[in-house]
């Protein structure tokens, strides 16, 4: 078996927890917490033969302003950028994160979520084109969660 620590990173409140209780635990709370520091959840997986324990890292939010602690990035196998799809603000800080990470750990791989789907109208939804490695996500909704997770455990296995 294969560890695996991953990293969920994106501003405060765009639903990094949601994503890995509803991944790890199979529930949704919409009640919000704030995570201080970080909380690691554990998920053991199969994926093309190979089983994998999976080290989820849900770090605390953080903006330009208003920085991590580089530590949280160390020996990071891969991490999941999360973004509020309906706060472009989310979204205009997303390359900044990517690019905090990759200059820790320059061979990690990622994929994107933009998350809380759900609160898009079908047209908004319809209308978002997307890039590869970015899913339209909603831990509400359970969309593309698992499939969110999988395509990254994929691209670290490789």
């Amino acid at each position: 078996m294969i560890r695996k620590k991953i990293l969920l990173l994106g501003d405060f409140s765009v639903g990094k927890t949601s994503l890995v209780k509803r991944y790890v635990d199979g529930a949704f709370d919409d009640k919000y917490l704030t995570t201080i520091g970080v909380k690691i959840s554990k998920k053991l997986v199969e994926i093309d033969g190979v089983k994998c324990e999976l080290l989820i890292w849900d770090v605390e939010g953080s903006t330009p302003s208003k920085k991590i602690s580089l530590g949280y990035y160390r020996g990071a196998s891969g991490a999941i950028f999360v973004t509020d799809i309906t706060r472009k603000e989310t979204l205009d800080n997303l390359q900044e994160h990517k690019d905090v990470f990759l200059s820790e750990n320059p061979d990690a791989h990622y994929v994107t979520a933009y998350n809380k789907a759900d609160m898009l109208s079908e047209i908004d939804r319809d209308s978002i084109v997307l890039e590869d490695d970015v899913f339209l996500t909603s831990a509400k909704d359970n969309k593309n969660v698992e499939e969110l997770f999988i395509e990254l455990v994929k691209k670290m296995i490789r």
